[in-house]
């Protein structure tokens, strides 16, 4: 004769059990339509760079959500144009951002961006070369915000003179959102 053993192993009755509260738990809170909405705030950034014989500019819309006070996080597009020296670059990608205001008027920024470079070598007389790669960037900032407008900088802790679409480590920004 076979016997079946129907009861489930003990390990896993703990987790089930908790699991089963949280839910019962969250389901007697109320959702307001439209609440997740009201708190999504959107806008982005402008970044300018200057450098000796270089210029960089990029365009970043983004939505964030503002889980409270001190915290927001989103995503973002981002489209770059850069040219130094005999290189030009075009990029575009995206980005993970989070948002921390300690204190109202100063904002501390985190952000994961990837973006698709396409950059072009002008090669004198030999004509041009043509790279297309991905280059990431993990840029960590700080601003002074004054309602919806933060201004400050960032500074790229990956940055790679060689591959990035950026002059410099360092880059002013200007982030708005409404």
């Amino acid at each position: 004769m076979i016997r079946i053993n129907c009861s489930p192993p003990k390990k896993f009755l703990l987790p089930v059990l908790f699991g089963f509260m949280c839910l019962t738990g969250f389901s007697q809170r109320q959702n307001v339509p439209g609440e997740f909405w009201s708190k999504v705030r959107y806008g982005g950034g402008l970044g300018l760079g200057f450098g000796n014989n270089a210029f960089n500019l990029s365009v970043a819309p983004s939505a964030i959500y503002q889980a409270n006070e001190y915290f927001a996080a989103g995503i973002g597009l981002s489209v770059n144009y850069a040219k130094f020296g005999g290189t030009k670059f075009t990029a575009y990608g995206g980005s993970l951002i989070t948002l921390f205001n300690p204190i109202p008027a100063i904002q501390l920024s985190a952000e994961l961006e990837q973006l698709r470079v396409n950059r072009t070598l002008e090669l004198i007389p030999s004509g041009s070369l043509k790279d297309n790669y991905w280059s990431p960037a993990l840029m960590l900032g700080a601003g002074y915000s004054n309602r919806n407008v933060t201004v400050g900088i960032r500074y790229d802790v990956l940055h790679d003179s060689d591959k990035s679409i950026y002059t410099d480590a360092w880059m002013p920004f200007v982030r708005v959102y409404f």
